[in-house]
């Protein structure tokens, strides 16, 4: 039975990888390991990715509803897919915990976010997945921080915890909230040290360092050198090198 990865965030270009946007990056870096961008499809008020990843059956979806009725999205691809509450994982954005710090649990209230109080609404219970992935503590108001983007000293940083988390999300449809838990809620980032002597190891081996953990999945390079805007394809969804998302009407203009 497919697994459903839900990764909340909201659309449109100016939320285009802000720190509230971290779970649609968890989802793009699962995609590109996969090589599955090109698939993308609109259905269920979300754009939807799903394919087979070695042992894996994996639906990949982004809520297009905006943030705080993430829920309506997630309850109708639930319902289309037949597919009971233990084989869902919400990835979110967590304020109170540090960049560089992930913490899974089995179920679990709200805890103050907007999409996952929506969800909860919806489905009318807490007993379902989720993934919080750390995105620093505010310094200024908290709608001002989760709307902002990672800055320049945060951005090496940044792409190890997508790694990470892209990795504890294989594990947990691999093995279980249990044992992806019990593993990614001690995870941390390396020292700079352990860094370097990783890619002095990679490069005497011919290896890749950021290679994932769960599955040897290894994370594409992002680098986008068109000078044009991307323009939507016939179903209506923008893909980048920084991933996908559907073009809203009258507000992706």
């Amino acid at each position: 039975m497919v697994k459903i990865v839900v990764g909340l965030g909201n659309p449109g270009p100016q939320y285009e990888e802000t720190r509230h946007n971290v779970g649609w990056m968890v989802l793009d870096r699962i995609a590109e390991r996969a090589g599955w961008d090109g698939r993308v499809k609109s259905r269920d008020a979300a754009a939807v990715v799903r394919g087979r990843r070695g042992d894996l059956d994996l639906a990949l979806v982004k809520p297009m509803t905006f943030m705080n009725l993430s829920g309506l999205a997630v309850r109708k691809v639930l319902a289309r897919e037949h597919t009971p509450l233990g084989d869902l994982l919400v990835v979110v954005d967590d304020f109170a915990l540090p960049l560089g710090r992930l913490r899974l649990r089995e179920e679990g209230s709200a805890g103050g976010h907007n999409g996952l109080r929506s969800i909860i609404a919806e489905m009318g219970t807490q007993q379902f997945a989720r993934l919080r992935v750390g995105i620093g503590e505010p310094t200024r108001s908290a709608l001002d921080h989760v709307l902002s983007r990672f800055d320049g000293s945060e951005r090496a940083d940044l792409d190890r915890v997508l790694d990470a988390a892209a990795d504890a999300v294989e594990e947990w449809a691999l093995q279980g909230p249990t044992r992806a838990a019990n593993r990614w809620n001690t995870w941390r980032l390396p020292p700079p040290a352990a860094l370097t002597r990783d890619a002095d190891n990679a490069a005497a081996t011919g290896s890749d360092p950021r290679a994932g953990l769960a599955t040897g999945g290894t994370s594409a390079a992002r680098a986008d050198t068109s000078d044009e805007r991307p323009r939507p394809g016939s179903d209506g969804i923008i893909r980048t090198s920084h991933g996908w998302r559907k073009l809203l009407p009258g507000r992706d203009q």
